[in-house]
């Protein structure tokens, strides 16, 4: 019994030593890198934070693309990776609740989206059910991110798109944009409780046959 709990410890060691899941908990470590720089609130403190989140969500795509392509998949990597995306996105839009810049409601139903389907995937794992990421999520996703970068550069810089040229605030564009976000927030929410039910359902009716 002991040498079976010895091999389990050296299991979780190795799976946290490993390339993807160092890359995804230094995505953990560097959220208070980013919300130490935003509290700032300089121009060129939200510029590095920006650069440090988008090297952050690099890494999200990176640690799965290598653990798949390595085969170094595990259980520690399957908790972590959705979990820092959470923290990372959830802590800086709370500090910009703080600082002003965003809503407190448009957090408070990303939030409790967040909550709401982890608990779904949790009861789905429970029952052997797996719930496939659905496209909203991805758009949610793709969408949130851009809002995030742009609500932390926050100020406003002159733009040469060469059909315009002038003024923007990135608050403003990263308002809009965040706010788009709670639409797929909402109606992916939606996709991922149907595609809850249709899972259930569709093992009750394995086992009925």
């Amino acid at each position: 019994m002991q040498s079976q709990k010895a091999q389990r410890r050296r299991t979780l060691r190795e799976d946290a030593l490993n390339l993807p899941n160092m890359l995804t908990m230094g995505r953990i470590i560097a959220i208070p890198v980013v919300l130490w720089l935003m509290w700032q609130d300089t121009r060129v403190s939200n510029f590095w934070a920006v650069m440090i989140y988008s090297a952050a969500a690099v890494t999200d795509f990176l640690d799965g693309y290598l653990a798949r392509r390595m085969g170094l998949t595990s259980l520690l990597g399957k908790f972590l990776d959705p979990l820092a995306d959470k923290l990372i996105v959830l802590a800086t839009l709370i500090l910009m609740v703080e600082q002003g810049r965003v809503p407190a409601w448009a957090v408070l139903v990303i939030a409790a989206r967040e909550l709401s389907v982890t608990a779904l995937r949790t009861i789905a794992a429970a029952e052997g059910v797996v719930i496939a990421a659905s496209r909203g999520g991805k758009d949610k996703a793709a969408v949130q991110m851009v809002a995030v970068l742009t609500l932390i550069l926050h100020d406003t810089y002159f733009l040469d798109f060469g059909f315009y040229a002038g003024f923007v605030s990135m608050n403003a564009v990263g308002l809009v944009l965040l706010y788009l976000s709670v639409f797929f927030t909402l109606t992916s929410g939606g996709e991922y409780v149907a595609l809850f039910i249709d899972a259930i359902e569709a093992k009750e009716r394995r086992l009925r046959g």
